[in-house]
């Protein structure tokens, strides 16, 4: 390999790490509680902070910009995984767009969005229950270490 295409390839090659890692956004679990303390999820619908915590490990271990595709054709956004056939619009499969939001509005760090919609999610019928891997993970089970360290203040 010549080395203007070597040096080409190696260009190409980092470039494709950085934009994998910029992809990845994780949130700190203290930071997230208290962010969803300062949004009175704590005991919203009967969720604790720890439910929340819980939740958003399970489905994208605190992954906000985590995305995936379902087998129904439908995908799911953000730290909490919310469905786009139901609760956002991704253009790209039919959707009710309960929350009244575009899915990349999930992706957003600032998390405001994800927290309104999450709000509709466990104030509809079914609670948390609508999220299996919490339903699975986290329901009935004791949580409160999920807070511990955590000064939300």
């Amino acid at each position: 390999m010549s080395p203007p295409r070597m040096r080409r390839a190696l260009f190409i090659t980092l470039v494709s790490c950085l934009i994998t890692i910029h992809q990845t956004r994780l949130v700190n679990r203290c930071d997230l509680a208290t962010l969803l303390h300062q949004e009175e999820m704590d005991g919203f619908e009967g969720y604790s902070l720890s439910d929340w915590l819980c939740l958003a490990f399970v489905e994208s271990n605190f992954n906000i910009s985590k995305v995936n595709e379902n087998v129904d054709g439908s995908f799911d956004y953000g730290i909490f995984q919310i469905n786009s056939h139901y609760w956002c619009n991704d253009h790209q499969s039919h959707s009710e767009n309960i929350c009244h939001l575009e899915c990349q509005e999930l992706l957003n760090p600032n998390l405001l969005s994800t927290i309104h919609c999450a709000r509709k999610i466990v104030s509809a019928m079914g609670g948390m229950k609508n999220w299996v891997d919490w339903k699975m993970h986290c329901s009935g089970r004791p949580l409160s270490y999920w807070i511990t360290g955590c000064h939300l203040g």
